[in-house]
């Protein structure tokens, strides 16, 4: 087939890269986000995805929107026999979607319909979900609501990081795509409508969903920890500086203070009532200090028990 491949962030380079190493596809193009200022410099850096292309000599085209009237005559220059899109950041319109001749096909990170929307991993760590997995769909104008082609699923580790489960959704996606496609091509899929009840929704992240709620369960904090841990980062206020969090314990008891105490220090770690269990920290990282276990915390942050330190 001749694939135009929509994506943006690293997870979609598998996908891209099974499309490229494939005998029985060309990747015709690819569309990607623009470029956005980095860092301080405010120095203008390309996708993943459009470095990808750049370096394996595929056209690459970064519309602000892919809807608008010009681009869509653009794509309608570009040979093509289907789209696939795996976490572009741009919804498509119905003229977009018709487009091909079998369509777009969309790679989504959760085993459909459960966890529609922009964070599927990350809200499935934080769910406390044992399993998730890999969906191809053929899309329509909704959110992540059109019929459910092919599905692999993944199980999720206890301890088990957002980024951990990036990777081993990676090969996954990749194998799934492929067994799409080709099962398109022969006509042996037989699209299966979503179950609209059985629906949940993967909210965008911000900065506010890392911010610590110590009235909240330690089981549900240890989690957020895991699944928030790169982006937007799990953190509190100690003193007047922001304090991140990135390992914990949960102990399941409570101890007798109220949630946001400090309810045990030792040489290695200190613990933190929350309103059901404690919440142990063993990594944390202070405002312009480096990422460190919590026995060197403790050695520049002297903590006592039974004081409310955090907010």
């Amino acid at each position: 087939m001749q694939v135009i491949f929509m994506g943006t962030p690293d997870f979609s380079i598998p996908v891209l890269e099974g499309l490229v190493d494939s005998a029985e596809h060309r990747v015709t193009a690819v569309v990607t986000q623009p470029d956005k200022a980095r860092g301080r410099s405010g120095k203008l850096t390309p996708t993943p995805v459009k470095s990808f292309a750049m370096s394996h000599g595929i056209p690459v085209y970064t519309p602000e929107r892919i809807r608008d009237p010009e681009f869509v005559e653009v794509l309608r220059g570009i040979p093509c026999d289907v789209i696939v899109v795996i976490a572009f950041g741009q919804i498509l319109s119905k003229e977009i979607l018709e487009m091909p001749r079998y369509g777009c096909i969309n790679v989504h990170a959760s085993l459909l319909p459960r966890w529609r929307g922009a964070a599927p991993i990350q809200w499935s760590i934080i769910e406390g979900d044992t399993v998730t997995g890999v969906t191809t769909m053929q899309m329509n104008e909704g959110l992540d609501t059109g019929d459910i082609l092919l599905k692999r699923e993944v199980p999720i580790d206890p301890e088990e990081t957002a980024e951990s489960l990036f990777s081993k959704l990676e090969t996954p996606g990749r194998e799934l795509l492929l067994e799409t496609l080709q099962r398109i091509e022969e006509g042996s899929i037989t699209p299966v409508r979503q179950e609209e009840k059985e629906s949940t929704y993967a909210k965008i992240l911000t900065k506010e969903n890392g911010r610590i709620d110590f009235s909240r369960d330690a089981v549900w904090l240890e989690r957020c920890i895991r699944a928030l841990g790169q982006w937007p980062g799990v953190y509190c206020t100690y003193g007047n500086k922001t304090l991140r969090a990135w390992k914990a314990r949960v102990v399941d008891e409570d101890s007798e203070f109220r949630p946001g105490t400090v309810s045990m220090v030792s040489k290695k770690c200190f613990r933190v009532q929350t309103g059901r269990g404690q919440l142990e920290l063993l990594e944390v990282q202070l405002e312009g200090k480096k990422r460190m276990d919590a026995a060197s915390f403790l050695n520049g942050n002297p903590l006592k028990t039974g004081e409310s330190a955090f907010e």
